[in-house]
């Protein structure tokens, strides 16, 4: 694909998948749209940064989304998170708030969370564009065949994982995880979306950035820092 950017880490274990037949049709989708005129989030440059900023080795949190922002500036390849300068959307708001409740951070006063990333948070969405103004309409085109094998290729680390999965979609996706209560040894936390419109039903109040810490140094790793450095003013990218 055009404009493809990853650590080095994922390139070889994912070789078979970027020159699969679904991948090519993909692709011609995808540039078949740029060149209708559509407005394609977040940038060709950036549909692979959660695998640019997450080297697969240093992988130790894999939190999963469903789509990229399809708002303007929003978008920018990492799940839940916003460009700087870019007010949190309301699921990113509840996070934050379940953060404060369980381990007492301030909310931060941005959406970017590039910091997680670069702990070894992989923030993943299962499909990896969008069309501006249109959610999901990128589904059933072939991500999600792609990021599955990027859960497999998790999955499969020797080092365990701990798996923050909200909402029924989340947990359908990464069923297949060798989870604890299965005989693996990777921590599946599970709880409803911190959507509006289901936080209140188990989101709030699930502790799991506690307990993935907690997990973490059971196994002699380091926690996350999941507090956000503030970041300086900057205005949205209109990409």
């Amino acid at each position: 694909m055009a404009d493809i950017k990853l650590h080095d880490s994922w390139k070889t274990p994912l070789e078979g998948e970027f020159a699969a037949p679904y991948m090519a049709a993909l692709k011609t989708f995808l540039s078949g749209e740029r060149a209708s005129g559509k407005r394609i989030f977040p940038a060709a440059s950036e549909w692979f940064r959660a695998l640019d900023l997450t080297p697969l080795d240093k992988v130790r949190v894999v939190i999963l989304g469903q789509d990229p922002y399809h708002g303007l500036g929003q978008a920018h390849g990492l799940c839940f998170s916003v460009r700087p300068g870019v007010p949190p959307p309301p699921s990113l708001v509840n996070i934050y708030k379940e953060l404060n409740s369980d381990l007492g951070l301030p909310r931060p006063g941005h959406g970017f969370l590039e910091h997680w990333a670069q702990q070894g948070v992989l923030l993943l969405n299962s499909v990896l564009t969008v069309e501006m103004g249109l959610a999901a309409s990128h589904r059933e085109r072939g991500w999600e065949k792609f990021t599955d094998a990027i859960i497999r290729l998790v999955n499969a680390k020797a080092d365990p994982v701990v798996f923050m999965l909200w909402g029924s979609y989340a947990q359908k996706k990464a069923a297949f995880v060798d989870s604890i209560d299965k005989g693996g040894h990777h921590l599946v936390l599970k709880a409803p979306h911190p959507s509006p419109l289901s936080a209140h039903s188990g989101f709030f109040g699930c502790k799991h950035f506690s307990k993935a810490n907690a997990f973490l140094e059971s196994k002699g790793l380091t926690p996350i820092d999941w507090s956000l450095p503030a970041l300086e003013p900057a205005a949205p990218a209109l990409l």
